[in-house]
């Protein structure tokens, strides 16, 4: 007889943005002529650029030849993409990485959910309080979680980040033998400087502590304080792991590519007291249970370091953070409390009158007919805040705003 994994039984019945869409719809229905605005769903609208565009189309062209079809890739990744992201996204940092410790994705929220297979169930587990809601059920679907007491579960170290501690999480007073990171924060759209990010490289080395560090927001940091990378800071090699992604920086969400990066020098202790390197063991993983990424994906993202590429995408980051200007701007002249939107695409808005996130996403969207995502979805520090996105189209959050401005 097989039996069923009963930890998926354990997860809430649906992923946080199904409940938003569930609800949206809802009111669509009911409100047919309303025209419905989503400032919610973190999903990019700006079109690939025309470097991206131009590399897609020469890569089918390709793939329409004897001489230029590529079947199978490699599982790791093509050299080419690997030795760009080397030369391009860390060694331009001053950070040197082999292209054997790169891993091509197709898409950061696969591995930062598949990642944590490498480790036994059994590791204690950190996290911010918000955090991006992958990181927890991932974990829930092991057996590593625990149970669910008040919204909580016993075997997660919840490290809150609220308005006290500027959205900066406390370093536990006790060891953690995983820390999950994020920054650029989803969902706060907080940073992390040098100085407080080194605090964590350190108390990994000191504790022995493996760090899955999520730096899919990166390339919208405007602050020359603010690393861009864990590997900015010295010894992080030896205790984390870091996940990149094309999809908000590039618009990739619907062309599915990303990154891995697993250095050589991090190792884990086993159980017969030896230390083992991740690097080749997820690679093993990869080749058993991943197929590769697209070689057309992959030279679309390669097209990306293009000089060309590289304004293009530059352009269409500018155009976001001008949206989450004039979004934070309006937001503060109207009297409501806005964290983030400086350094990344999101914005943490703190809810009027103590209503609840649900409340205030209800409010919104009958009032306004405007989206936002409750900010309890994101964890038990979320309550009393909504995310909003600043990957919409200018005029669509313009009248978003004017909107809300109305209502309120």
């Amino acid at each position: 007889m097989a039996l069923i994994n009963d930890h998926f039984l354990k997860l809430t019945k649906n992923y946080l943005f199904a409940d938003i869409a569930k609800k949206v719809n809802a009111f669509k229905v009911t409100h047919p002529k309303a025209d419905v605005i989503s400032l919610g769903i973190g999903d990019v609208t700006r079109p690939l650029v025309p470097a991206v565009l131009e590399a897609m189309h020469k890569a089918v062209d390709e793939m329409g030849t004897v001489e230029g079809f590529h079947g199978y890739g490699p599982e790791e990744g093509y050299d080419f993409l690997r030795e760009a992201i080397v030369k391009n996204d860390f060694l331009a940092r001053g950070v040197k990485l082999d292209k054997s410790e790169i891993f091509v994705n197709d898409g950061a929220k696969s591995d930062t959910g598949n990642i944590q297979e490498l480790v036994r169930w059994d590791n204690s587990v950190g996290v911010t309080d918000p955090i991006y809601p992958v990181y927890i059920d991932s974990n829930i679907m092991i057996g590593r979680a625990g149970v669910n007491v008040d919204g909580k579960w016993s075997n997660i170290t919840y490290m809150h980040c609220n308005e006290a501690n500027g959205f900066i999480p406390s370093i536990p007073d006790y060891k953690v033998d995983i820390i999950y990171l994020c920054y650029p924060n989803n969902p706060t759209g907080m940073v992390i400087n040098r100085a407080e990010l080194k605090k964590w490289v350190d108390y990994a080395i000191k504790n022995d502590v493996l760090i899955f560090y999520d730096a899919a927001y990166e390339a919208y940091i405007q602050d020359d304080d603010i690393p861009h990378s864990i590997y900015e800071i010295r010894g992080a090699k030896k205790v984390a792991i870091e996940f990149h992604s094309y999809s908000k920086t590039a618009g990739f969400t619907g062309i599915r590519c990303g990154y891995t990066v697993v250095p050589k020098e991090l190792t884990v202790a086993g159980l017969d007291g030896n230390r083992y390197e991740l690097n080749p063991l997820w690679d093993r993983r990869q080749c058993t249970k991943f197929n590769g990424t697209s070689y057309i994906s992959q030279r679309a993202a390669e097209a990306t370091y293009s000089p060309e590429g590289k304004r293009q995408v530059k352009e269409v980051i500018d155009y976001y953070m001008t949206n989450a200007k004039l979004m934070r701007e309006a937001l503060v002249e109207m009297g409501y409390t806005v964290y983030g939107g400086q350094n990344a695409p999101y914005l943490w808005v703190k809810t009027p009158n103590n209503e609840t996130s649900w409340e205030f996403f209800e409010h919104l969207l009958y009032g306004a007919h405007v989206v936002c995502t409750p900010g309890v979805g994101f964890g038990p520090a979320g309550e009393g805040y909504i995310r909003l996105t600043s990957f919409g189209d200018r005029e669509k959050c313009i009248e978003a705003l004017e909107r809300i401005k109305k209502w309120k």
